[in-house]
């Protein structure tokens, strides 16, 4: 689905602020039937426009509230290095986020973590052990002001 009318902009915006909200309410907000609602709902969920449901959780209250990004540069630019790495990392719990980026180095990773020793042996044991892993480069949060934000609905 490329584009949404405001309707499904409306159901879109709503569900990324309460993504329990309960589809009678969501109907009301939006100024649709409760079946109708569902339809749209189930439509975008079926276009994979709404990837999934999931709970936000509190970093700080599950001891995590160490953030790290880390700029990883890797050596054999190919498919199937990239293919290697991009599995390694996603496969390591603490890495929260993983992107291919451009620029002096190749992937930037978000790590949650609960002490620098934490982050120590994430790093040495299972990052740089990552096969054509060569330099990171880690920077910490001080603070997060935003994470996780609600996506625009054009």
């Amino acid at each position: 689905m490329s584009s949404f009318d405001a309707t499904d902009r409306a159901i879109l915006t709503r569900l990324q602020s309460d993504g329990r909200i309960p589809n009678i309410e969501l109907a009301d907000a939006v100024n649709l039937s409760p079946s109708a609602c569902l339809r749209r709902l189930r439509t975008l969920e079926q276009d994979g426009v709404i990837a999934g449901y999931r709970a936000e959780l509190d970093r700080e209250r599950l001891g995590l509230g160490l953030t790290i990004f880390v700029q990883l540069k890797v050596s054999g630019h190919s498919h199937e290095a990239s293919t290697q790495v991009e599995a390694a990392l996603t496969a390591i719990p603490a890495v929260v986020a993983c992107y291919l980026i451009s620029g002096e180095t190749d992937f930037l990773i978000e790590i949650a973590a609960g002490s620098l020793p934490e982050y120590e042996r994430i790093l040495l044991d299972q990052i740089l052990a990552v096969p054509h892993v060569v330099d990171a480069r880690s920077t910490f949060a001080i603070r997060t002001i935003k994470s996780r934000g609600p996506l625009p609905v054009h």
